[in-house]
């Protein structure tokens, strides 16, 4: 593998005066992160900006074999955001671990990784292909925002018992590493509440919240959805106030359980609102689309308004809202 140039943070100062965050079963740098889905499998962040400044990088779900994804096409511009139906594409678990994993550890990258299936032996499967990876890792992300192929018509993360079974098997095979397990939630549900408790009581240390809305746009010229699968996910600024809502409602009823925030966030402001709202770490999703440096913009954003608040570290405005 060719060695890529390792870019270091001019500005490493501002976040680096706030200190570590610890939380999730993680210590980081720093709480900001990229989302998965939006920051590819491996490195190929590396040229905009530092990788290794970012408190850790999150990759695209990962299945147990390589998976093509949705027909085209798959993303579409809306009104105050994007909607997508990528599907999930890519090379497979055990296909990343040998050529994305390297990529991302040659630029001093913290890694999450992510992973997702059709059912619970995909995940149990995927979980038991990164096993011997964990010393890697310092978390994975368990997607459960997937369709249910095993006789229910629902997503994983709309249904306790199927989360909880999800849950089960993942920590069965990796939680003896000691590796962090965070559940990425759906707020396509009215039970959220009790998906967190399910997930919580079967190893989950901590909680990303949340993953896209469903949506769908038509062209009114063919009579047809704009995606080549139908519907499809919507990000972007139009759902930052629904994260921050299910952030709240989930910190106010689960006071100790860590929140890894996600949704909309494109300064740093959003970044202390999530925190406020009861997020230890943050998420940098669709902002990357539109610019590729946004997450290290977004952390020297937040980590200077941390400044004006009279923040001395980043612990200080988390769950100020509660």
């Amino acid at each position: 593998m060719k060695d890529e140039p390792v870019l270091r943070d001019k500005n490493e100062s501002l976040w680096r005066s706030l200190g570590d965050v610890t939380t999730a079963g993680v210590t980081l740098k720093n709480p900001i992160l990229t989302a998965s889905g939006t920051a590819g499998h491996g490195a190929e962040l590396a040229p905009y900006f530092a990788l290794s400044s970012l408190g850790a990088v999150v990759v695209k779900s990962l299945y147990p074999t390589s998976w093509p994804g949705n027909p085209p096409p798959r993303v579409q511009n809306t009104p105050s955001g994007m909607l997508n139906a990528v599907g999930l594409q890519g090379p497979g678990v055990e296909a990343w671990v040998q050529h994305d994993l390297p990529a991302l550890l040659a630029v001093d990258a913290t890694v999450v990784a992510s992973i997702w299936g059709h059912t619970v032996q995909h995940y149990a499967t995927a979980a038991e292909q990164l096993v011997d990876s964990t010393s890697k890792l310092v978390a994975v992300e368990v997607n459960l925002s997937c369709p249910n192929l095993e006789g229910r018509a629902a997503m994983f993360a709309h249904d306790a018992e199927l989360s909880a079974d999800v849950m089960r098997v993942v920590t069965e095979r990796l939680g003896s590493s000691g590796i962090a397990i965070w559940a990425k939630l759906s707020p396509n549900t009215d039970r959220i509440l009790q998906i967190v408790e399910s997930v919580q009581n079967y190893g989950a240390t901590g909680v990303t919240l949340i993953n896209t809305l469903l949506g769908m746009q038509l062209d009114i010229s063919t009579r047809r959805p704009t995606l080549g699968n139908g519907g499809g996910g919507l990000s972007g600024r139009a759902i930052h106030p629904v994260a921050v809502r299910t952030i709240f409602d989930v910190r106010q009823a689960f006071s100790q359980l860590p929140i890894i925030g996600v949704g909309g966030v494109a300064n740093g402001s959003d970044v202390v609102e999530m925190m406020m709202a009861g997020a230890s770490l943050v998420q940098i999703g669709t902002a990357t689309f539109a610019d590729p440096r946004a997450p290290q913009k977004i952390l020297h954003e937040a980590s200077r308004l941390m400044g004006t608040l009279g923040a001395s570290k980043w612990g200080d405005v988390l769950n100020a809202a509660h």
